[in-house]
């Protein structure tokens, strides 16, 4: 399960999605994030998986790889689903003592089921085909009008790299103290919620106590190259826009359109 987070990760590949400006994918990220909870009805739902099977072909990154970092929100994909399932008021379908099934609540867990697995891929794209520095990179520049009213924008980009960056070497450390607890006897399987919760003890312990290790480390070897912050700051590869990049967001403007243009005009069926 841990080796399936794929959040963090970066897949290297030539392909056009991967060299478009940093910035181009922090925004349409976004606007991607924005259609899917704008979308209504059928037609949107096809414009959307379209677009998203196109992203994907593009980016040369296996679908298998993509579809590794579903499993790990499966649980709360579930309890979304059931909730929606049950509360949604409307005609109802099913009854069972005090829950019942509702068409608008079959209809509202299928829809947010399908929102959910679109989001993950859809964010993956992002950070499978784009190098922690330059998403620093990108998400200084595009906040850096921001700096000017006292915001510490560098600061910022910087502690999500290090953040995103982190993610991956703290599974891949979590995995070895697992097997380490495991070839000692320990059990994280069987016993009830209580017993699995007390389980983590041993396991949670080491994985501080390297965590701050590392963050020590970073801590120590940023000071011996002076870090100092962005101020004076330069770069070796300037961000700059090219062609693929005006088109790329011409391209996201035309999808959000169609999205809300289908949602005002065919919202049906639901």
């Amino acid at each position: 399960m841990l080796r399936d987070i794929t959040l963090g990760q970066y897949y290297p590949a030539d392909s056009v999605i991967h060299k478009l400006d940093p910035r181009v994918k922090l925004f349409s990220t976004m606007i991607y994030i924005i259609s899917l909870f704008c979308f209504r009805g059928v037609a949107a739902l096809v414009i959307a998986t379209v677009f998203l099977i196109t992203v994907i072909k593009l980016s040369k990154v296996p679908f298998k790889f993509m579809v590794k970092g579903l499993k790990a929100i499966m649980i709360l994909m579930l309890i979304t689903a059931v909730f929606n399932l049950f509360l949604t008021p409307g005609e109802a379908l099913v009854s069972v003592w005090r829950f019942t099934i509702t068409k608008e609540g079959v209809t509202s867990a299928v829809l947010m089921a399908i929102r959910l697995t679109y989001l993950i891929l859809g964010t993956s794209i992002m950070t499978l085909t784009t190098t922690p520095n330059q998403l620093t990179d990108g998400l200084e520049k595009a906040l850096m009008p921001l700096s000017k009213i006292g915001v510490p924008v560098h600061a910022i980009a910087m502690m999500m790299s290090i953040a995103l960056r982190f993610i991956p070497i703290l599974i891949e450390e979590t995995d070895k103290i697992m097997k380490a607890q495991m070839a000692r006897g320990a059990d994280f399987e069987s016993g009830n919620l209580l017993k699995k919760v007390k389980s983590m003890i041993p396991l949670l312990v080491p994985l501080f106590v390297s965590a701050f290790r590392r963050a020590d480390d970073l801590a120590m070897a940023m000071e011996a190259r002076c870090y100092n912050g962005g101020e004076g700051r330069t770069k070796m590869k300037p961000l700059r826009y090219e062609g693929r990049d005006r088109l790329s967001y011409l391209i996201m403007w035309l999808y959000l359109a169609l999205i809300i243009l289908c949602r005002i005009f065919v919202p049906w069926p639901q």
